[in-house]
């Protein structure tokens, strides 16, 4: 596995132009669209490749863009139903691919590879092919809440404390703040199709029902009903950290942006409980709130995934292998990238903290 990035150059032209086209699958819906605008904002130079099912959105998504191209897949064939000389750089997917097809294509043509919408009890397909083609292709499984805005933001702030006991986690999605038909269609298949994946005191469990439900605390005060949801930020704090439980709740609501009147916003609530440095018993709560909405900082998640991907930082590209957006890119340098998005950041200490 390559090394953490420390820090990175907010553009490199040269290498950028040098590229082939980033293909983007899903790159004219609401998510896929302003994920290549991220990339655009990071790294003007790159060339991009907008794939749809629907030619003339994937047109209005690359004029958009400028310096972009529009294309038609098709999922349903090996090749994407792609000129046998089309060249990209990587691929990139921003629904979900039943049939992995843009796997089966990335690992063909030697292509890293970003998978944005499986949940943890869905990831051994790709992990699979992965053990088969070892050496093709660096496969980054970034189906983490909003691609990695709330596990890097928590390695970030658990590197606070010597040890690190509990990991909650609270997002709370605007209802008004679905997006598009390929995000609804993630959340009904991750709510219903199978129990939520936690780690409760060293154990794994899946739980549903009474056991699942929970109540979160939205950055008002709020109280909102939640439930446990496994994307894989669960998995990777647990194998990031020592923490011995690690939960992650979501709830579809208001958030508290609209209850004031504005518009609404994305919220995550870390809170991080363990002992610092002094030998105290602690526990810390951080928000981090986006005025936009999800889609911005999902956007954000995948950009600098693929920026790391191809070395755009300054770093030399991953070797292929599988990787989490944990072990490829600084917490602490994607919390900056979150601050310049316009996350607005808090953090204070719990008074309430549970007896050592």
């Amino acid at each position: 596995m390559t090394a953490l990035v420390s820090s990175a150059q907010s553009s490199i032209p040269s290498a950028a132009a040098a590229l082939a086209p980033v293909l983007i699958v899903g790159g004219s819906g609401v998510v896929g669209a302003q994920g290549a605008q991220a990339l655009r904002r990071l790294h003007p130079g790159l060339k991009l490749a907008i794939a749809g099912r629907d030619r003339a959105r994937a047109e209005a998504v690359a004029a958009q863009l400028g310096d972009a191209e529009a294309v038609v897949v098709d999922l349903r064939r090996a090749d994407l139903g792609l000129p046998a000389q089309a060249r990209f750089s990587a691929v990139v997917v921003f629904l979900k691919d039943e049939r992995l097809n843009t796997l089966k294509y990335a690992l063909q043509h030697g292509l890293p590879y970003v998978s944005t919408s499986s949940g943890s009890f869905e990831i051994a397909p790709e992990v699979s092919f992965h053990l088969r083609h070892p050496g093709r292709s660096p496969m980054l499984l970034a189906s983490h809440w909003l691609a990695g805005a709330a596990t890097l933001p928590a390695l970030h702030f658990s590197a606070a404390l010597r040890r690190v006991d509990r990991i909650g986690i609270f997002a709370l999605l605007d209802e008004e703040d679905m997006g598009g038909p390929a995000a609804a269609a993630d959340y009904e298949r991750l709510t219903t199709a199978a129990a939520a994946q936690i780690l409760d005191d060293g154990q794994w469990r899946w739980v549903r029902g009474e056991d699942a439900a929970s109540v979160g605390t939205s950055v008002d005060g709020t109280p909102i009903a939640a439930s446990a949801y496994s994307p894989m930020d669960v998995v990777s704090l647990a194998a990031a950290t020592d923490a011995q439980s690690i939960r992650l709740d979501m709830a579809l609501g208001e958030s508290a942006s609209r209850r004031r009147g504005e518009a609404f916003s994305t919220e995550i609530a870390l809170e991080l409980e363990g002992e610092d440095f002094a030998g105290r018993r602690v526990r810390h709560r951080h928000e981090l709130v986006h005025p936009q909405g999800q889609a911005p900082l999902t956007a954000l998640g995948i950009a600098l995934g693929v920026e790391r991907l191809l070395g755009l930082d300054g770093a030399a590209a991953p070797a292929p292998g599988l990787y989490t957006p944990d072990l490829l890119i600084d917490p602490a340098y994607f919390l900056r990238r979150m601050r310049e998005s316009g996350t607005r950041v808090s953090s204070r200490d719990a008074q309430d903290a549970r007896a050592a």
